[in-house]
């Protein structure tokens, strides 16, 4: 027994009562350790406090969105499998399922289909960290080491940020050339159960202009939209 390889880990997120029972009891019989939450900031603490190897995860929760979940994640560097579970079934919401996570399946949906998905995106991930994708981003000549928090700026700076700035960076730079909105970021980045003033953010705008900018009066990278939000650009 002590030889035992250790059960696949899933979270399982599911506000729906007799389908999140059905769920658990099945990945058990499959030989799954099933962990389960019902709300969306729930299903955050879970992420945060624990490591999965697969994320089951409903779209329309109570309170945070699974999209949105599994966007914030990423952006705190967590690489976990994720599987859409959604009776939201548009041309738009599958793609943004496929885009944010790894895989996306509508309901009602047969269970051995599930079970097969669940399978596949656990055999896709296996290869381990050595297989995970490099996280450094180059720009003008600078960089910004999204695992060591190191950046290296204008005129040779080299600074340690703090993981908002960073995760504030990754945000902006994966929706380069677009505006990413001020409530977006504060809850990408804040989370839901924190409101900073969103002054905050200028000043994080602010502070990223005089790492990287050449002219922080006349920013090239580091854009404010009034009244909407900011964005990045090469």
């Amino acid at each position: 027994m002590d030889n035992a390889e250790p059960l696949p880990r899933v979270l399982l997120v599911e506000d729906e009562e007799t389908l999140r029972s059905t769920l658990k009891l099945n990945f058990k019989l499959e030989g799954y350790d099933v962990t389960l939450a019902t709300r969306g900031s729930e299903a955050l603490d879970r992420i945060r406090g624990a490591r999965f190897d697969l994320i089951l995860l409903d779209v329309m929760l109570p309170d945070v969105d699974g999209f949105t979940i599994c966007e914030t994640i990423r952006l705190e560097g967590n690489t976990t499998p994720v599987l859409f579970l959604t009776a939201r079934n548009t041309g738009a919401d599958r793609v943004r399922g496929l885009r944010t996570g790894d895989d996306h399946l509508g309901k009602p949906f047969e269970l051995e289909e599930l079970l097969l998905r669940a399978r596949n995106l656990l055999a896709r991930s296996s290869p381990g960290p050595s297989s995970a994708p490099l996280e450094v981003f180059l720009f003008a000549g600078m960089s910004i080491d999204f695992r060591s928090y190191m950046i290296t700026g204008k005129n040779g700076l080299i600074k340690t940020l703090s993981k908002r700035e960073i995760m504030l960076l990754k945000l902006l730079i994966e929706h380069r050339d677009e505006v990413v909105s001020r409530e977006e970021i504060l809850q990408k980045v804040w989370g839901y159960d924190v409101f900073p003033n969103t002054r905050t953010i200028d000043n994080f705008i602010l502070a990223f202009r005089k790492y990287f900018e050449a002219d922080a009066k006349e920013p090239k990278h580091f854009h404010s939209v009034r009244g909407v939000g900011y964005k990045f650009t090469m």
